[in-house]
């Protein structure tokens, strides 16, 4: 009898689980429909708006001699494509330092990714001028890999337990260390005006190159992540779970690490340090769909995709013609959410 009953509650159980398996595959691919469509509402949206039957003609049926076609291939498809690219890669490495951290407020515009990536950056330009993408790509992992060590070794050096909050003020006063170096070299070497708008976080110097370079890391990056999604999950349950499952904690923190800093790396080089697409996704995500990271992972790839193409679709119509640094639209988005994570972490220290 008692077997009986067991087997009941076992299929009851399994008949749950494939049902939210269906809603969160349903929801997945819905979402995807509405990020196509959003790419394509983005393409058609700037200084001179376009019709969505001529984005799909650009697309599907190019004509060189229309200059609308033109415009859409050489500008506004590869910029729309990086914006979806650069929102999955960040939203992505959120995902993985949230659960590598099991701190809420880790992100990689906070814990100093972000602005260790731009300073790398910056340097190899001012100093370096004629490295490819490729190789500013390099730079930009290995100045998010300083951000990490300098941040976690402060956070490891004070008094008493590392709490998420005090890993939060530590990323987020060597991210204005790394934003006051930045621009003291922009200005010495007059660069400020360049980098000014780069810097902010923007979208209008993507390219076709810059969309390749970005594509290949991007695809690798995330297929890496899901890949380890499974013991993403049981790590962010906590390490002494996590050894007593077997698993090799360093190793994993260690591949997770090197994913979030490609990811990162790669959409800084392109589009500067746009913030808080990491922070604001992988609780969206997360608040949908739970925290089995095998559902994070690809869910927080197509919310921050359509978080930033939206992004950057109102950057573009906010004060038209004239452009609005993408990296505005985020913080306003993204500022709030942030304070509100603190408070509550606050509590806790």
């Amino acid at each position: 009898m008692i077997r009986k009953d067991c087997a009941i509650v076992e299929l009851a159980e399994n008949r749950k689980n494939k049902g939210k398996n269906i809603y969160k595959s349903a929801l997945l691919m819905l979402s995807c429909f509405v990020l196509v469509f959003l790419l394509a509402v983005s393409i058609s949206v700037g200084a001179a708006n376009i019709h969505l039957s001529t984005v799909w003609e650009a697309v599907f049926q190019f004509d060189s001699n229309v200059q609308a076609h033109r415009i859409i291939q050489e500008i506004r498809l590869p910029r729309s494509i990086g914006a979806c690219l650069i929102g999955a890669c960040l939203a992505v490495s959120g995902a993985i330092l949230q659960g590598l951290t099991r701190n809420p407020l880790a992100a990689p515009s906070i814990m100093g990714v972000t602005d260790g990536a731009a300073l790398a950056l910056i340097i190899s330009l001012v100093f370096f001028p004629g490295l490819s993408m490729g190789e500013q790509s390099i730079a930009s992992f290995i100045g998010a890999g300083v951000g990490v060590l300098i941040v976690f070794g402060i956070g490891a050096l004070s008094k008493g337990s590392v709490s998420p909050a005090k890993l939060a003020l530590a990323g987020i006063a060597v991210s204005s260390l790394f934003q006051a170096i930045t621009t003291a070299i922009a200005l010495h070497f007059d660069m400020a005006k360049n980098m000014g708008f780069w810097h902010a976080g923007g979208l209008n110097k993507v390219n076709w190159s810059g969309v390749h370079v970005l594509f290949i890391i991007c695809i690798v990056g995330i297929t890496a992540a899901i890949l380890m999604s499974k013991a993403l999950t049981i790590l962010s349950l906590g390490e002494d779970v996590s050894k007593g499952l077997g698993q090799n904690t360093v190793m994993i923190k260690g591949i997770g690490f090197i994913i979030t800093l490609f990811l990162t790396g790669a959409a800084v080089s392109i589009a500067g340090p746009i913030g808080f697409i990491g922070l604001v996704v992988p609780h969206i995500t997360r608040f949908l769909v739970g925290s089995d990271y095998r559902w994070v992972i690809p869910f927080s790839a197509v919310f921050g995709a359509i978080l930033l193409v939206m992004s950057d679709a109102a950057a573009r119509m906010v004060n038209a013609p004239f452009e609005t640094p993408v990296g505005a639209i985020t913080a306003i988005i993204g500022v709030p959410f942030f304070l509100y994570l603190a408070r509550g972490q606050g509590r806790r220290v």
